[in-house]
């Protein structure tokens, strides 16, 4: 009996280990550039805010001098920063995120949460 509760408590403290990791430790962070495509208040269960920028640049190919871009999909942690940029479609945005393992529902649909609008242009 006292071997059954060391290894519940031994998979209790494993599995609390492994969801703190995958779901709330911060893997990264750092700031996204571009025109916001849109922002968006969707979900079936879990009404959570979500947006996209798109990130313009040359491609790998510099012979061609093509433009490339790059979509950033993300989540919004904060109403207030969804109502800035839901009113400011269109423009050119830094926005700081946080980059998880995992996605939980109630936080969005994507790994990345944007936290703050660093600047507007």
């Amino acid at each position: 009996m006292k071997y059954f509760w060391v290894i519940l408590v031994a998979i209790l403290l494993l599995l609390s280990g492994f969801t703190w990791y995958k779901y709330y430790f911060v893997f990264g962070e750092g700031v996204k550039s571009g025109v916001l495509n849109y922002a968006v208040k969707k979900g079936n269960v879990f009404k959570t805010y979500e947006g996209k920028l798109i990130q313009q640049g040359f491609g790998a190919n510099s012979k061609t001098g093509s433009l490339t871009s790059y979509e950033f999909e993300f989540s919004i942690e904060d109403e207030a920063i969804f109502k800035e940029l839901e009113v400011n479609n269109g423009k050119t945005f830094d926005l700081h995120y946080k980059e998880y393992h995992g996605v939980l529902p109630w936080r969005g649909n994507t790994n990345y949460v944007v936290d703050k609008v660093v600047n507007m242009k």
